[in-house]
């Protein structure tokens, strides 16, 4: 039976996905990166491979994140496909009629507008953590809950507090003084739900049309709090996936499907897992870009390399 990897990596985790040819996910995995993302991806292939059946044959792999070069030379991906194409397939493969996607994640956060099926606007916010989950991990370490309680801790709010959520510096002290005023914790967490949520719509949302359905994903999509904060503000109902967690990957997956249909694959399959593999850089000097260029070697050769403004150096 035929079956599609699908690799997401990003900086707070790497997902890993492999897909029946009918769409269903066979397996899929959602993995802490830890800093560590080549011993990562080995440590998921290894599981994923242990997890489908034995008759199984990948027949395409597709990476995307912001670590899809590096996964895909160590995979040997059919199709490497940034986080806006892959997030998108992905849900209109489980939202048909999907014509706004809120992608909340550990690092970064994406809108994408679509419309009949097709990506017509999106924004990206990649500078600050006020919008992301790393902002809801900060605050619950300050409050001393874990943050898997921290949405149904916001649901059991009994006042509104505003907090400030334009920084996670100001939040944080806004936070202590809501504190030092008394208000009880389901407050103070379900303020800071809202104030993430109004970061996000007056940022990364801002001038876009959001329109039903609303689907909600990535790994932020787990806090009911964000949900009702999200559904409040809109005045919409908001749609959170079964794979909301691993949608990139899913969508990757999808990719190189396509990518492959009727066709071999580059797919190096799961011996990979056992391969020796380290990165380097150097810069460029060719030029006033001065340029980082990053290489990943594999037993020692070359098999990758990327950074470059040109395509002096590019060996992907």
């Amino acid at each position: 039976m035929k079956a599609y990897l699908g690799i997401d990596v990003g900086s707070v985790s790497i997902n890993i996905v492999v897909m029946s040819e009918a769409g269903d996910v066979l397996t899929g995995l959602y993995l802490r990166t830890k800093g560590r993302p080549i011993e990562v991806i080995q440590e998921g292939l290894k599981e994923a491979a242990t997890a489908v059946p034995p008759d199984i044959e990948i027949a395409g792999a597709g990476t995307t994140g912001s670590g899809r070069y590096l996964a895909g030379v160590m995979v040997g991906a059919d199709v490497i496909k940034n986080e806006i194409t892959a997030h998108a397939v992905a849900s209109s493969m489980l939202v048909p009629d999907v014509q706004t996607v809120l992608e909340v994640g550990g690092q970064d956060s994406k809108i994408i507008i679509m419309r009949n099926g097709i990506v017509t606007d999106f924004a990206m916010n990649t500078v600050c953590a006020a919008g992301t989950g790393s902002f809801l991990d900060q605050q619950a370490a300050r409050l001393n809950i874990p943050i898997t309680s921290f949405g149904e801790l916001a649901l059991n709010s009994q006042a509104s507090v505003r907090i400030a959520g334009r920084c996670t510096v100001f939040a944080e002290s806004d936070m202590i003084h809501k504190q030092q005023m008394g208000y009880g914790l389901p407050d103070i967490v379900k303020g800071l739900c809202e104030a993430l949520v109004r970061n996000y719509l007056n940022n990364v949302a801002k001038g876009k049309e959001i329109l039903p359905s609303v689907v909600f994903q990535g790994g932020v999509a787990a806090n009911v709090g964000i949900r009702t904060a999200f559904e409040t503000a809109l005045g919409l109902p908001v749609i959170i996936p079964e794979y909301f967690n691993i949608m990139g990957a899913i969508g990757a997956a999808q990719l190189a499907r396509e990518k492959t249909a009727g066709g071999n694959t580059s797919f190096k399959g799961f011996a990979v897992t056992g391969l020796p593999y380290r990165t380097g850089s150097f810069d460029c000097n060719g030029c006033s870009n001065m340029c980082e260029i990053v290489e990943i070697f594999e037993n020692e050769k070359v098999i990758g390399r990327w950074g470059s403004r040109c395509a002096k150096w590019d060996a992907i």
